[in-house]
C-alpha cells in the first residue's frame, strides 16, 4: 500500500533517549514532500484561511455548516459509496455505512428533532455508548445549529445532574440500558422537554419521552441545513476544576478549521486508510478526532462499542486492517501487560501509524510499539479548551522519548514565569500559548469571569500545564499545576468526587489527591473524616465504596479511602490537598503558617 504523506517524513526515526540516540529504520517509510527546514518558520507565517481554500467548503454568504463538511459534499466528490463508518457492536458483528447512509440517516434524525421543538442554539446532550447513533446525532445537531452536549456513557447521576442543569438542556438522546440514570434526576431539571431512547419502544415509555427508531422511521430524508456563523456555538463539553461546580467549555464552527487541518497533519488521514480513533466520544478527543475531523477529511472511521479487551481489541486491528490508529497511554500499557505472544498470534502489518493522547507518554511504551509493531508511537498534547491538537510529534519529526513533540504551524508556545515572562530552555514553568487559533474555545457557559480568568496574565492562554522546552523546540509535560487529577486519561476535578463523598451520611469531611500508578498514570485515594459515633469498619468501608461508585464514573471513584480524624485545613477552612499529597507520597510539606491549630 503506497502512502503520500500529508507532511513532510523522514526515512529515519531518531528517537532518543537520555545522552544515547538510537537510529531505527522504519518498515513504513513515508516520501518526503518538503524539506524539513520548512517546517519551523511556520509557527509564525501560517495562515488558515490561506491553507484551507479548498478544504472547508463555506456558503455564499460565508456562512457554513459542519455536517455538510463531514458528510454532505462527500456524496459529490467520490466518496458518497465510501464507508465511512465501521460499527462494532459488543459482539464484534461489523456493519458498514457509507456515506451515503450517514447523509440520510442524520437528514432523518435532524427533521425527528426539529419535530420536537429542537432549534438553533438548543442544547441537546448525547448520553450513548459508542454506537452509530451517536455519530448519527452529532451531526444531525450540527445541521440544525443546535448545540451538541456529548455526556460520558460512565458518569452517574449526580456528575449527570450537574452538567445538564448548568447548561439548561432542552433534550436527552440516550438509550435503554443508560436511561435509569437520568429517572432520579429528570424532575430536577426544569428546562429539559424531551428524552429520545434508542432501542425504546413508546409504549413503555413514560409522557415527553420518545422511541427513537420510532420518530426517524417516517422522516424525510433530506435537510435543509441551518447556514452558521464561523462564531455560533457547535458543542460544548464539561471540564473539571479544582473548585467549584465543571465548567461547560463551548466550541463554535470555526473549530472545524483546526479539526480538519491537525487530522490531516497529525493523523495523516489518507483516503485509503482505516481509522481507529479509541476515544469515547463523550470526551473531546472522541468528538473531534472521532467525528469532526476524521469524516470532514472522507476517512473510514471505526466505532467500536465494547469496552476494553486486549484480544478484541487486536482482532478489530487484524480484521478490518486498521492503518491509523489513535489511543491512549492507559491503554498502550495496559496490552503491555499482556505480554509479547498475545500479539503475535495477530497479523498487525496493515498498521502504519500510530498516536497517543490523553496523558504523558512513558518511554518504555514507545519502546515496546518499536519492538511489537515496528512502528514508534506519537504523542500529541492538547485540552478540552484548546479543541483541537497543539502540540505533536508529527511523522515528519525525530521522536524524544517523553516529549509532547513541537507547537504545530499556526500555534506559538511557550514556557513563562507566574507573571508571564518567558523563560529560557530548559526552565521550568508554566505551559501557556499565544491565543487566536480558530479551535480555541469561544467561551465558558453562562461564566465570563472565569472565562476571563484564563487570559489575565499579559493575554496568555494559561493551560494549568507546567512543563519545560528543550533547545530543540521540544516541549515535556511536567504536570498540571492545580489540583486536577488525571487517571486513564480523564482529568477529575477533585472537588466532584469530595462532593459525592460528602453525600454518604456516615462522612463529614473529604479530601482527594492523585497518587502515581503505573498503569493509570493517577488513581485516585480520598482522605475522609467519620460522624461522631461511626468508627471504622469493613463494614462501614464498604457501604460508603458501594455508594460512591454509584455517583460517579468508574474512573472518578476513589480507589484507595484512608480515615482520619483530622484532615489539614488553613484558617479559612479550606482541606490542604497539597499537604495531603506530601504527606501521602513523603515529600516537603513546604510553608505551613497558614495551617488551622
Amino acid at each position: 500500500m503506497s502512502k503520500k504523506s500529508n507532511i513532510l517524513n523522514p526515512q529515519i526515526i531518531n528517537i532518543e533517549t537520555g545522552l544515547e540516540t538510537h537510529k531505527l529504520d522504519t518498515i513504513k517509510k513515508f516520501p518526503v514532500k518538503a524539506n524539513l527546514a520548512n517546517y519551523q518558520p511556520l509557527y509564525d507565517t501560517f495562515n488558515y484561511d490561506k491553507s484551507l481554500s479548498d478544504e472547508i467548503i463555506y456558503y455564499a454568504d460565508g456562512s457554513l455548516n459542519v455536517a455538510y463538511n463531514a458528510i454532505d459534499r462527500h456524496l459529490v466528490n467520490g466518496r458518497k459509496n465510501k464507508v465511512a463508518i465501521y460499527a462494532i457492536d459488543n459482539s464484534l458483528a461489523v456493519k458498514k455505512y457509507t456515506y451515503n447512509d450517514l447523509f440520510i440517516l442524520s437528514n432523518q434524525a435532524a427533521n425527528a428533532l426539529v419535530k420536537l421543538g429542537v432549534k438553533k442554539g438548543d442544547r441537546v446532550f448525547i448520553f450513548l455508548p459508542r454506537i452509530i447513533e451517536t455519530y448519527v446525532i452529532t451531526l444531525a445537531l450540527a445541521r440544525i445549529g443546535a448545540i451538541a452536549g456529548p455526556l460520558f456513557s460512565a458518569f452517574g447521576p449526580d456528575a449527570l445532574k450537574d452538567r445538564l442543569l448548568d447548561s439548561g438542556a432542552k433534550v436527552i438522546v440516550t438509550d435503554t440500558n443508560l436511561k435509569p440514570r437520568l429517572e432520579s434526576i429528570k424532575k430536577n431539571l426544569p428546562d429539559l422537554e424531551s428524552i429520545v431512547v434508542v432501542g425504546g419502544k413508546t409504549a413503555e415509555l413514560d409522557k415527553n419521552e420518545y422511541a427513537y427508531a420510532e420518530i426517524i422511521s417516517n422522516q424525510p430524508k433530506t435537510f435543509n441545513n441551518c447556514h452558521l456563523k464561523p462564531e455560533d456555538p457547535l458543542y460544548m463539553l464539561y471540564t473539571s476544576g479544582t473548585t467549584g461546580k465543571p465548567k461547560g467549555v463551548v466550541h463554535v464552527q470555526n473549530d472545524l478549521k483546526c479539526q480538519h487541518m491537525t487530522t490531516k497533519w497529525v493523523l495523516d488521514l489518507q483516503e485509503d486508510d482505516i481509522y481507529w480513533c479509541t476515544a469515547d466520544p463523550g470526551w473531546v478527543t472522541g468528538m473531534v478526532y472521532g467525528i469532526y475531523g476524521p469524516l470532514s477529511n472522507g476517512a473510514s472511521v471505526v466505532c467500536f462499542e465494547p469496552g476494553f479487551n486486549a484480544k478484541a481489541w487486536f482482532k478489530v486491528l487484524e480484521d478490518l486492517q486498521v492503518t491509523v490508529w489513535y489511543t491512549s497511554p492507559t491503554a498502550l500499557r495496559m496490552l503491555m501487560k499482556e505480554g509479547f505472544n498475545l500479539v503475535k498470534e495477530y497479523n498487525l502489518n496493515a498498521l502504519r501509524h500510530i498516536l497517543s493522547v490523553g496523558e504523558p507518554l512513558n518511554p518504555e511504551v514507545i519502546r515496546w510499539g518499536m519492538e511489537v509493531f515496528n512502528l514508534p508511537i506519537h504523542d500529541n498534547w492538547w485540552q478540552t479548551e484548546t479543541g483541537s491538537q497543539m502540540i505533536s510529534n508529527l511523522p515528519c519529526l525525530p521522536i524524544k522519548l517523553g516529549s509532547m513533540g513541537k507547537p504545530l504551524p499556526g500555534i506559538y508556545a511557550a514556557i513563562v514565569d507566574d507573571e508571564g515572562n518567558e523563560l529560557e530552555p530548559g526552565q521550568i514553568g508554566k505551559l501557556v500559548l499565544k491565543p487566536g487559533w480558530p479551535s480555541m474555545f469561544n467561551s465558558l457557559w453562562r461564566d465570563v469571569e472565569r472565562y476571563d480568568e484564563y487570559f489575565k496574565i499579559k493575554n496568555w492562554y494559561f493551560t494549568g500545564d507546567n512543563a519545560w522546552k528543550d533547545t530543540d523546540g521540544y516541549f515535556w509535560f511536567i504536570g498540571r499545576s492545580d489540583d486536577v487529577i488525571n487517571t486513564s486519561g480523564h482529568r477529575v476535578g477533585p472537588f466532584e468526587v469530595e462532593s459525592a463523598l460528602l453525600e454518604h451520611e456516615y462522612i463529614v469531611e473529604a479530601g482527594v489527591i492523585g497518587i502515581p500508578d503505573e498503569e493509570r498514570g493517577e488513581i485516585i485515594k480520598a482522605f475522609i473524616v467519620l460522624k461522631d459515633g461511626i468508627s471504622e469498619s469493613e463494614e462501614v468501608l464498604k457501604d460508603i465504596k458501594d455508594f460512591i461508585k454509584k455517583q460517579l464514573a468508574f474512573h472518578a471513584y476513589p480507589r484507595l479511602i484512608e480515615v482520619r480524624d483530622k484532615l489539614p485545613k488553613t484558617r479559612s477552612g479550606k482541606i490542604m490537598r497539597r499537604l495531603l499529597k506530601a504527606q501521602e507520597l513523603g515529600l516537603p510539606q513546604g510553608d505551613l503558617t497558614g495551617l488551622d491549630d
